[in-house]
């Protein structure tokens, strides 16, 4: 079953909505909680190294106490979109934006960034399919689990801007990654001639198997790949090389996921916002020391000492870094192609993403 959108479709922009587009209106705003003086906050975040302390609680955010609760990404943004279950929340940063240009106030992002993956490597083909090359692409039907994916919004960037294929010149199919039934959870604003067919009973790995779709362009690799099912693999087997060269080349490291918080906790407790990022730095700061540790092993990996070493050496010191000024060229970039590809439908500016204070820090 499908349907198909195209630009002409898109809505129009809203002036202001204090709560997201897909919230049922039975998520009504609810105050802060404190206790002995201290802010109660619960917050949801998946499993990484570089937050492991702050959620352990080897690391505490001033003023603040955390209940941490770890669930998988998809789960996750559903959870916290649909029905703001959490105080804090990591939130797909593609979501985000898209909904801070619809005048969205629901939540506040502050500049953490659990997640960074480059994204040569998550386009799809067929081995013996006809797309061999990102020329090939022209003319093809081209799979995405969401237009408003964080991985998808890179990942067509690259194809348009250091592969030149133009949107228009792709033929663009939504679905479920591995079930059938995904939808679209942000209102977006096609640019002209591009056109996305959503089939809800089929998933873009069988699609992808039957040759219904030349290629995929999905964080979360088709099922296919993790059964070792040799008939599809990557566009790009090299990635790695390709993707150290581009940020080389751009100085861009795609942010995937940023943390936000409810609208309300930032109205009572305004400072929550800069000793929740201290926090959180500070916690990625002890990540790194762990990781490059060469007296013992803290991660199963081999040469984890030298991995660090290496990165540093191509990325420099401040492996990893959160703020805003540290990580302005691929936010520039990002806020570039979420509105060019109709995410977002106005092109954000900078200083509208993060809780004010999150902007600088006190210098001595």
């Amino acid at each position: 079953m499908a349907k198909t959108i195209s630009a002409s479709k898109g809505s129009a922009p809203r002036a202001r909505a204090p709560l997201a587009f897909d919230a049922p209106a039975s998520v009504t705003a609810r105050p802060a909680v404190w206790c002995q003086g201290k802010l109660q906050l619960t917050m949801a975040l998946s499993a990484y190294d570089q937050t492991r302390d702050l959620v352990s609680g080897a690391v505490r955010a001033d003023g603040i106490e955390l209940t941490a609760l770890d669930f998988p990404v998809e789960e996750i943004f559903f959870r916290f979109s649909k029905y703001r279950e959490f105080d804090v929340s990591e939130m797909s940063f593609a979501k985000y934006v898209a909904r801070r240009a619809l005048g969205d106030d629901a939540f506040i992002a502050i500049p953490v960034f659990p997640s960074r993956v480059f994204r040569h490597s998550s386009i799809y083909v067929r081995r013996k399919g006809p797309v061999k090359a990102p020329a090939d692409l022209k003319g093809r039907r081209v799979g995405v689990p969401e237009w408003a994916q964080t991985a998808a919004v890179y990942s067509r960037g690259l194809l348009m801007h250091e592969y030149g294929l133009k949107l228009r010149d792709i033929h663009w199919v939504q679905a479920g990654v591995n079930d059938p039934g995904r939808v679209e959870k942000v209102a977006l604003k096609l640019p002209p001639g591009v056109e996305i067919e959503r089939v809800a009973d089929k998933s873009l790995n069988e699609m992808l198997l039957e040759g219904a779709i030349d290629a995929a362009l999905t964080a979360h690799p088709p099922a296919a790949i993790e059964a070792g099912d040799g008939r599809i693999g990557r566009l790009f087997a090299n990635y790695a090389e390709l993707e150290a060269d581009y940020y080389k080349r751009t100085g861009i490291w795609p942010i995937m996921h940023t943390i936000v918080l409810r609208r309300e906790i930032m109205e009572e407790a305004p400072w929550a916002a800069m000793n929740l990022l201290k926090a959180f730095d500070e916690a990625r700061r002890r990540s790194l020391k762990r990781v490059g540790d060469v007296t013992a092993s803290r991660v199963p990996l081999p040469w984890g000492a030298d991995l660090v070493a290496k990165a540093r050496a191509l990325f420099g010191p401040e492996l990893w870094p959160y703020g805003v000024e540290a990580n302005k060229r691929t936010l520039d970039a990002f806020l570039d192609y979420a509105f060019e590809q109709g995410v977002t439908q106005r092109r954000l500016a900078l200083a509208e993403m993060f809780a004010p204070q999150t902007y600088d820090r006190f210098k001595i």
